[in-house]
């Protein structure tokens, strides 16, 4: 008996299905159950599904709100992909001496700006710029390249959240081999490694295969034996 009136608020904009289902069980007087609120809210949302027409003069459709979904999740995956660098450094502090764990976490920091470094500048336009002959506008061949043509320092990039994702895998790309390089190499070389591969290394693999411009990726207009090579999360691309 209270889901006739959040359905009618709802058509009239009165506010969202929680909001109105809200004030219409505490409304009542007495003691209030969150299952109560939890019952209209779901009657409600069926009755508004029964009635599209009154649903959609009343709130955006599901696709205004794609883009931000996008990147919510895109920036979410980010933070959690970037946190292996706390493992890694975890890692190094306990495989090294005592009086080296400093040394190691400072190289690991140094990992992440290298890294930063190096993709920004050219590692994402080595990986996923656009590509053309030479006077062509960019982005003008769909032609397999090996490193991309464009977009250096990130010009012409919009959608910044992608550079993010896809520098976070390669900052955890250039961070495997701090382990092995513990105790063993000097802070100006390590800096070096990093933006050399991040820089190079790293993009010429992740443009073969995620890149829809790249001869191995299964993106691509003619993918490789008809099906490309079909990647799991980063696994061969990030440890290749």
């Amino acid at each position: 008996k209270v889901v006739a009136r959040p359905v009618s608020a709802m058509s009239s904009g009165a506010g969202s299905v929680f909001e109105v289902c809200a004030a219409a069980v505490l409304g009542g007087g007495g003691q209030s159950d969150p299952v109560d609120i939890v019952r209209c809210v779901s009657d409600a949302l069926q009755r508004m599904q029964q009635q599209p027409a009154a649903a959609s003069s009343s709130s955006p459709p599901p696709s205004a709100h794609a883009p931000g979904l996008d990147t919510f999740f895109l920036l979410y995956s980010s933070s959690l992909v970037f946190f292996m660098q706390a493992g890694f450094a975890m890692l190094c502090a306990g495989a090294v001496r005592l009086k080296n764990v400093r040394n190691a976490m400072l190289k690991n920091f140094l990992d992440a700006c290298g890294a930063a470094l190096g993709f920004y500048s050219v590692g994402y336009a080595f990986a996923y710029g656009a590509t053309g002959a030479v006077g062509a506008p960019p982005g003008s061949s769909s032609e397999p390249t090996f490193v991309g043509s464009s977009n250096f320092f990130l010009r012409g990039v919009d959608d910044l959240s992608h550079w993010l994702f896809q520098f976070a895998f390669a900052a955890t790309a250039a961070t495997i081999v701090a382990g092995t390089l513990a105790e063993r190499c000097q802070m100006a070389s390590y800096l070096c490694y990093s933006v050399a591969l991040t820089g190079f290394v790293y993009p010429v693999v992740a443009r073969a295969v995620w890149s829809d411009r790249g001869f191995l990726s299964p993106l691509a207009a003619e993918p490789l034996w008809g099906s490309g090579v079909v990647d799991f999360a980063g696994s061969g691309v990030v440890h290749t």
